[in-house]
């Protein structure tokens, strides 16, 4: 009883207390999203690094620190950060709660991939990415509702500042937009091209730019393949014609190896996340980045 009365209340008034609103996001990418629209009036932090697994973070007392000093947190959702569970028990604060304004999911709104085929974890019987897979924020377009909900999480906790959060997510969508059709020209002649994939990272992004993946060298996110599977696999991209591998900063260097030497596939690694290498500092040099790599690496296999 106690509990919902507190959600009410805040609800009905946000504890935001003036100066720039300070959010806590789940990753780089929100964070660069979330600088995007706020600007200067807008202390954001990721909670997780650019290139760490996000199925394998560990939730230490400086996240717990960042949690509950901040007046928002932003969230990719769906069974993506599965540590934040953990972080959430262990700050017991209400104001971070589904439906709190303190809160946002911006899966919600979001035409979702794979929603249809959740996957199970062999012995351990765990969903993983049950809900729909959670890189959305690899395609660009996905930004435009992203960054859309994110304003108007600001606006709730600042509603004065709601015109200054506008133009900036215009001048945002200008750059995304102008970005896209660069992106969308350096692609058009590899549309179609069959790739096979380390991790389950990339059917957003391969949906908007055209590429066909043909399987993931991870049957199930985050476990090695068994010698049968990659066997298998590597016969598959033989016969399919497959010459590019795409893979990771944080994918087994030695099964990549393994799988590119046996199916003759070159290999190229693709950044999930804004800050993973210098060059992608944010959102837009995100994809710069991709984009670049991936046309250099299909032009080299032709």
């Amino acid at each position: 009883m106690l509990r919902a009365l507190a959600l009410v209340l805040l609800a009905a008034a946000p504890a935001w207390g003036g100066g720039p609103i300070a959010v806590v996001t789940t990753s780089t990418d929100l964070k660069a999203l979330v600088e995007a629209v706020g600007g200067n009036r807008v202390e954001a932090q990721s909670l997780a690094p650019p290139l760490q697994d996000p199925h394998a973070i560990e939730v230490k007392p400086r996240h717990l620190a960042r949690l509950k000093a901040a007046d928002l947190l932003v969230t990719i959702g769906l069974d993506h950060e599965q540590w934040l569970a953990r972080l959430l028990h262990s700050a017991n604060d209400p104001r971070f709660v589904r439906g709190s304004p303190h809160y946002l999911d911006t899966s919600k709104g979001i035409q979702l991939l794979q929603s249809e085929t959740p996957r199970v974890r062999g012995e351990q019987g765990v969903h993983v990415h049950g809900f729909g897979n959670p890189h959305y924020w690899l395609d660009p377009l996905n930004a435009r509702p992203i960054t859309q909900a994110i304003l108007d999480a600001l606006a709730r906790l600042s509603p004065a500042n709601r015109p200054y959060f506008e133009e900036n997510r215009k001048r945002f969508i200008e750059r995304l937009d102008t970005g896209l059709s660069r992106w969308s020209q350096a692609m058009a002649p590899h549309r179609g091209t069959r790739v096979v994939v380390v991790h389950d990272t990339w059917p957003y992004f391969a949906q908007r730019f055209g590429l066909s993946v043909l399987a993931t060298v991870e049957p199930v996110p985050g476990e090695p393949p068994s010698p049968a599977y990659l066997a298998t696999l590597t016969r598959r991209m033989r016969e399919a014609g497959v010459k590019l591998l795409i893979g990771e900063p944080s994918s087994n260097s030695s099964v990549v190896s393994q799988v590119a030497a046996r199916s003759g596939a070159r290999v190229v690694t693709m950044i999930p996340s804004v800050g993973g290498v210098p060059e992608a500092p944010d959102y837009i040099g995100l994809f710069d980045v991709n984009i670049k790599r991936l046309t250099e690496a299909l032009g080299a296999t032709h």
